[in-house]
């Protein structure tokens, strides 16, 4: 037996129940991150009390999940609009007419699927996006998962001395290396510039007030202020620590499924293991704040 096994958990996570809710219905995929909600229905007007306890769930558990959901354009981008005014993708296709509603699709003649990779959505953004919410209307009929990570948990289990040393470090985040060339197949044109910004490495949580470690694979180029090569080093722990399962919670996808995810605490990676299978949704993402 390794020195190591005698440390305990590698993560020690105290759930915080809280007040039981009232007008809606939650089960915890895991007691870290994700949890499905029942007794919501997406394509009518919510009640304010219900409105805030939709808000409540998302913030105590980072991804929320909605099944069995209709909804039209305009109902999927009036919901988003509860959370806050609505982000436009730098480079994604969109709906005809609905510039905020973002296409979701892959195929047999698809070269690619969204998200394949660990990441936050458009990182490179001086405003960062809040969150994300998808509405997936098609599914294959195996596969097809997305995988979310808590960043709360990712930073927490990290050891005293690395967030000493995270503190204060920023790091550089760049769209042009992701988003260039991406969607030529899907008949969007390049942008003559993408987004790029600096944002600290560990960020706090406007809402809760907890950590959160804030890199990721698809969109951070490098720590600022020391060398590229220790950025690199480091930056590879991170990638590697921050994609333990056990900071993860997975869900399977049906057709009329929702997930709704905050970008500020949390990283997502959708599986592309259904090809040549259809997936078809779209996604309404809400403005959120510079990270701080």
């Amino acid at each position: 037996m390794s020195l190591n096994a005698l440390d305990g958990p590698r993560i020690r996570h105290l759930t915080n129940a809280g007040e039981p809710y009232q007008t809606i219905r939650l089960d915890k995929l895991t007691p870290v991150i994700g949890a499905e909600i029942e007794g919501v229905d997406l394509g009518q007007p919510i009640a304010p009390r219900q409105m805030e306890e939709i808000k409540r769930a998302l913030a105590e558990n980072l991804v929320i999940f909605f099944r069995d959901q209709q909804m039209s354009a305009e109902q999927h981008l009036d919901f988003g609009r509860q959370f806050g005014p609505l982000h436009l993708h730098p480079a994604a296709p969109h709906e005809p007419g609905h510039p905020e509603l973002m296409v979701i699709k892959a195929d047999a003649n698809s070269l690619r699927a969204n998200g394949e990779g660990w990441h936050s959505d458009v990182s490179c953004d001086e405003e960062p996006p809040m969150g994300s919410i998808l509405y997936i209307k098609e599914c294959p009929p195996n596969g097809g998962d997305t995988l979310f990570a808590s960043m709360y948990a990712a930073y927490d289990a990290l050891s005293d001395r690395m967030k000493a040393y995270l503190e204060g470090l920023i790091a550089l985040h760049d769209g042009e290396p992701v988003y260039r060339g991406l969607f030529a197949k899907d008949g969007v044109a390049d942008k003559a510039i993408y987004p790029r910004a600096e944002h600290p490495v560990i960020r706090t949580h406007p809402v809760t007030g907890r950590k959160a470690l804030y890199v990721n694979r698809g969109f951070t180029a490098r720590i600022l202020g020391i060398p590229r090569d220790e950025s690199d080093g480091i930056l590879r722990y991170l990638y590697e620590h921050m994609e333990n399962p056990l900071f993860q919670c997975r869900f399977r996808w049906q057709p009329n499924s929702v997930a709704f995810w905050d970008n500020r605490c949390a990283q997502h990676r959708a599986m592309w293991d259904y090809w040549p299978h259809r997936r078809y949704g779209n996604r309404v993402t809400v403005k959120g704040e510079r990270p701080v």
